[in-house]
């Protein structure tokens, strides 16, 4: 068909692609074909595009669909409406709108660690092969601590700077939503002795924002992205291989100082893009995480959680110990510590 063309639907039933679109589609045609894909009824679709995802008026059917802004290569979000008014609010839309989009952008970070296991063909021979963003081939650098802020979602962006090279915590929120998928799934893996708590409460309580990641949330992510994150203990100048008996062919390094997580990346010779994502036979790199764990603790840049006395930075307060700093930044949202 001249001047046809294709766009992505995104629902709870799958991901589709709809060919055979014109500007001249109409709105009715347009939604008797999603109807079709979804298994939502046309009057209980609610379609939604852009970004951020905004609903589409789909109310005139016999108006083309350019009307409305689709064209080609578009993403539409699609969810079955309420049939009850008083139940539906456009809230609701952009909620889901906005977890459909997470859940995309982590299926994206997957896709980044497989492609680049893929073009560095870590179980044999090293081609030459440039590796996607947040990685490099070149590993002749320093490694460096990437500062992410202390927001209780340090460990999360963390884990999304190693992966995509860049610091947000929009991610924080899906992380902690796949952690509480994978837990709630196995109840006899994680049960009350593991986690210390219920399996149901504690599904709950990593979901709050103010809860700290730690073992468990790093051995799920681990496994959740396929690559092996190594935590550089700072403490007791030690580096702690999550996901190592799953024989990943890459690793991350993130740095902990016994409360907060940094990400740690390369600052190669030849410039470019930040090194985050190593193949672990690259031992250089790893000793060089080894040194830098040394260092940091030849020089105290730790915090000592069963007897540290602490000085919260930002309103002054003295602190003893873990539970202290914990209870601290949870009543007042602060998380910058010193050690006394």
């Amino acid at each position: 068909m001249t001047g046809s063309f294709t766009v992505k639907i995104k629902s709870k039933k799958g991901q589709f692609i709809l060919k055979d679109l014109t500007a001249k589609t109409t709105i009715g045609e347009l939604k008797s074909k999603v109807s079709q894909l979804t298994e939502i009824k046309e009057p209980q679709l609610n379609i939604l595009a852009g970004y951020p995802p905004r609903p589409l008026d789909v109310t005139q059917n016999s108006h083309c669909i350019s009307t409305i802004g689709i064209s080609s290569g578009e993403t539409l979000i699609v969810e079955e409406r309420p049939t009850t008014a008083d139940t539906y609010s456009l809230e609701d839309d952009e909620a889901l709108a906005r977890r459909l989009q997470a859940e995309e952008e982590e299926e994206q970070l997957r896709q980044v660690v497989a492609e680049t296991a893929t073009s560095r063909n870590v179980n044999g021979p090293q081609p030459p092969n440039e590796l996607p963003s947040g990685s490099s081939g070149n590993f002749n650098g320093i490694l460096l601590k990437k500062v992410v802020p202390a927001d209780n979602s340090c460990l999360f962006t963390s884990v999304r700077f190693v992966l995509n090279g860049k610091v947000d915590n929009d991610g924080s929120e899906m992380m902690r939503h796949i952690i509480a998928t994978e837990v709630a799934a196995d109840p006899q893996e994680y049960n009350d002795a593991v986690l210390g708590k219920s399996n149901a409460e504690y599904c709950a309580w990593i979901q709050k924002p103010d809860s700290w990641g730690g073992a468990i949330e790093i051995a799920i992510l681990s496994n959740y992205y396929g690559i092996e994150i190594d935590v550089v203990d700072i403490q007791n100048a030690i580096i702690n291989r999550f996901g190592e008996d799953k024989n990943y062919g890459l690793r991350v390094f993130l740095l902990f100082d016994g409360i907060h997580y940094d990400p740690l990346y390369m600052e190669t010779a030849g410039g470019g893009a930040p090194a985050t994502i190593f193949p672990v036979e690259e031992m250089d790199v790893y000793h060089q995480a080894e040194q830098l764990a040394n260092e940091a603790k030849s020089s105290r840049q730790f915090t000592n959680v069963d007897k540290f006395s602490l000085r919260c930075l930002q309103c002054d307060v003295m602190l003893v110990g873990q539970v202290q700093a914990q209870e601290h930044a949870k009543s007042t949202g602060h998380a910058n510590f010193g050690e006394i």
